[in-house]
């Protein structure tokens, strides 16, 4: 029974707006994972509030207070078993809309890390090529990559480009081996991360060294419209799987908190998924365009219009990834 109504009140407001806080944060971001302690608190809130509501129903003064309490204890009560009800059900359009924007903003350092690593892998490649031309074999390990490119770019644009005969193929063997390049550096994570980084950083001497050589020739025109359509996909594709693979190998280093190991990985796994799955989508788009748009060159289509579409469409992927919100995805 409470005795003292204004003195039961200014106790147990700090916990009210305690627990208010916690449920707006929740409703700003659906798919927050929320550490041991705070979901410890968020328990013990709902718990008191509870408990609080009850003793005030035996109080016929403070309407408005007793109504406040009820739609603060009836939203903990939805977030707690209503989430829990939801999770058993996969929804697509919401998993790439929201869950997928909201996953990769968490582990943003950990893409960062892993774009930071491709940046400096490829200025490697670049400084090595410049400085040693003869290594173009070894840094470059591609048969169609050791021609001159100057008399690559002849090539490709004397020879008949409108036939599509045998590009769904291509398409395919696309897909499979930028599928097989991006899983395999999210399963080095389980190397404590150090195979991603290498493998991070190979391909960015990779790319480097290509990148290079023919802005070297002077063709940085052609190269800027055969990559521009389909590595603005394909680049943050594998990346996003490097970052996956990050998250992977922080679950196994991360000590700080009192979980297991096995408990760790089980945290991290629907992140990890989320981020093969966003991945594997990418590199499907990048390897219909790579296959249907990227092979297509002067006179048939400008350059320029290659150029614009990959500009266009990193912008649209970046705005996608950081800027998606709830309310936007909405319907």
């Amino acid at each position: 029974m409470i005795v003292d109504l204004e003195h039961f009140i200014r106790a147990e407001k700090p916990g009210w707006d305690r627990l208010t806080a916690i449920l707006d944060r929740l409703h700003r971001d659906p798919h927050l994972q929320m550490s041991l302690e705070e979901l410890q608190e968020f328990e013990r809130l709902y718990q008191r509030a509870s408990a609080d509501l009850a003793r005030l129903n035996t109080f016929a003064a403070e309407p408005e207070m007793r109504a406040h309490l009820e739609g603060l204890v009836a939203r903990a009560y939805a977030e707690i078993h209503g989430s829990m009800a939801a999770e058993t059900r996969f929804r697509f359009w919401r998993w790439l809309n929201e869950t997928l924007p909201a996953v990769f903003r968490r582990h943003l350092r950990a893409f960062v890390f892993s774009l930071c690593l491709l940046l400096a892998g490829a200025g490697f490649g670049a400084f090595a090529l410049q400085v040693d031309p003869e290594s173009k074999p070894l840094l470059m390990p591609f048969p169609h990559l050791l021609k001159d490119p100057s008399a690559r770019v002849a090539e490709e644009e004397a020879r008949e480009q409108t036939n599509l005969e045998g590009h769904a193929t291509f398409s395919g063997q696309l897909m499979v081996h930028n599928t097989r390049v991006t899983l395999t550096s999210l399963a080095l994570g389980m190397t404590w991360g150090v195979g991603t980084v290498l493998f991070v950083l190979y391909n960015g001497i990779l790319m480097g060294a290509v990148v290079f050589d023919y802005l070297r020739a002077g063709e940085g025109t052609f190269l800027a419209g055969w990559l521009l359509p389909h590595g603005t996909v394909e680049i943050p594709a594998m990346l996003i799987g490097a970052q996956a693979g990050f998250v992977l190998a922080h679950a196994m280093l991360d000590r700080s908190g009192r979980l297991g190991l096995a408990a760790r990985m089980r945290r991290a796994a629907p992140d990890v998924v989320t981020l093969a799955g966003g991945a594997a989508l990418l590199l499907v788009w990048a390897g219909l365009i790579e296959s249907f748009l990227s092979q297509l060159h002067e006179p048939v289509l400008p350059y320029w219009t290659k150029i614009a579409f990959g500009c266009v469409q990193l912008s649209a992927l970046i705005r996608f990834l950081l800027l998606r919100r709830k309310g936007a995805a909405s319907g």
